[in-house]
């Protein structure tokens, strides 16, 4: 079974994933919703760093990415470039990582990083991407580090455009931030791959919202 399946399983065995009528915060109405916030628990949490660290493992051995260290945005991406460099080093990739701070340290060790020096090609761990905006600050902050930033990595890529009916972007979220930046970014799974699950015979239950996300894939998929 492929990891994006497995993963998809397991968010919906966690409620991290779910389907209905849901409002998504810029105001659009959605047939699924994803809370990454779900995976609260500490097996949970492990097992959601395994996904990240094979999704990382296995773009690595296609050449999709190269990197030397992990980077956590806070505050999420603390907590999920964290697992995920033990579930790395589980999978015997022992790499450095850091994560920054909201505000910068005046007093003690000082800065605006907590654990290793930004050096290397750093990959970006985080939980999705929405207007890119974080991502683009963690961007400059590598980069102010003398770092080069090597891509990011998600849970999952909506491959939606943004705006509203009448006014749509071109591109996905993700399109637009790799593009713009010219930074890959590497997702463990994606809408495609959520449609391929409920096509399957599993999970019956999630079946009858099918048609539903198939038709919000055709209004606002880039």
């Amino acid at each position: 079974m492929s990891v994006p399946r497995q993963f998809l399983e397991f968010a919906l065995q966690c409620g991290a994933l779910s389907f209905g009528d849901f409002t998504t915060k810029s105001g659009r109405k959605t047939p699924y919703f994803f809370d990454a916030g779900r995976f609260d628990r500490g097996s949970t949490l492990g097992k959601l760093a395994r996904f990240y660290a094979q999704t990382l493992v296995d773009a690595r051995a296609q050449g999709r990415v190269r990197f030397d260290m992990l980077f956590g945005p806070a505050y999420k991406g603390i907590t999920l470039a964290s697992c995920t460099a033990i579930a790395l080093a589980e999978l015997d990739l022992d790499v450095p990582f850091s994560y920054n701070r909201k505000e910068r340290k005046e007093h003690g060790e000082g800065g605006d990083l907590i654990g290793a020096p930004l050096r290397g090609r750093v990959m970006i761990v985080d939980d999705v991407i929405t207007d890119g905006a974080a991502k683009r600050e963690a961007l400059d902050l590598i980069r102010t580090h003398a770092a080069q930033p090597a891509g990011v990595v998600i849970m999952l890529d909506r491959m939606e455009r943004t705006g509203t009916d009448g006014a749509l972007s071109r591109d996905s979220a993700v399109q637009a931030f790799e593009q713009a930046t010219g930074v890959p970014v590497i997702s463990i799974a994606n809408l495609d791959d959520l449609i391929s699950l409920l096509r399957s015979d599993l999970p019956p239950a999630a079946r009858p919202h099918l048609a539903s996300i198939e038709a919000y894939r055709e209004r606002y998929g880039a």
